[in-house]
């Protein structure tokens, strides 16, 4: 057994939680913001947004790995301003996992940010407003401290799908070693090699990432889950 874990390259394990903790500094600042901007749209407007904001939690996470390497190649335009003006390149490059990373995992962010805000008592944000209170400010002060416990579990869902990522991840960046290559990366790499001992190892930190984070959001909405009705 030791022998086996000296073998072992951790370096999947480092790269997951990089990009996952990258991810979710883009992906909590955007998911916030696109959610108070929906709150604030036309109701059908609202829809057509929410749609298009929604729709990479929907999609095989290839379809939208290929839609990513369709934009972002170096043969395509913007893929190529990027790498000659910026020496930005997605393709094959850590910026790329945190970037397929962040686009299956915003939708989460998204999704519990809104729901977190649709639970703010309006008649608190009106008070904000007779007083005086800013949009920003009512929206700082208000808003995000009576929905926080949403915004943190989203936060905390959307961190764990980022580190489990892995068909997005695939297309864009694929599967280099010590560079691009993920836990969910490492697992089908070693399956397609045969090594099974050490995608067996792998399986078994991704769930117990998994299970702390399912427990990390029971402890942040604990409150509601103490008052619901026990059926038993």
């Amino acid at each position: 057994m030791t022998e086996f874990l000296e073998n072992i390259n951790l370096s999947p394990l480092f790269i997951s939680l990089r990009t996952g903790v990258i991810s979710i500094i883009f992906v909590f600042i955007l998911g916030l913001a696109a959610a108070v901007l929906v709150m604030r749209l036309p109701r059908r407007a609202k829809w057509i947004i929410d749609s298009l904001l929604t729709m990479p939690l929907v999609l095989p996470p290839t379809v939208a790995g290929y839609l990513l390497l369709l934009l972002f190649s170096l043969r395509r335009p913007l893929g190529a301003f990027l790498d000659s003006s910026l020496g930005i390149s997605f393709v094959q490059t850590p910026a790329g996992c945190v970037l397929a990373a962040s686009v299956i995992a915003f939708p989460l962010m998204y999704r519990n940010a809104r729901a977190a805000f649709e639970q703010v008592d309006v008649d608190l944000l009106y008070a904000g407003r007779t007083l005086g209170m800013s949009e920003t400010s009512i929206i700082l002060k208000i808003a995000i401290p009576e929905a926080a416990p949403g915004l943190c579990s989203g936060g905390i869902l959307a961190f764990a799908r980022a580190i489990g990522e892995y068909g997005a991840t695939s297309m864009l960046a694929g599967s280099i070693l010590g560079k691009t290559r993920t836990i969910a990366v490492a697992i089908a790499s070693e399956v397609s090699a045969g090594n099974y001992g050490a995608a067996g190892f792998w399986t078994v930190i991704i769930v117990i990432i998994a299970f702390a984070v399912i427990l990390s959001v029971n402890l942040v909405t604990g409150r509601g889950m103490k008052q619901s009705v026990r059926w038993s």
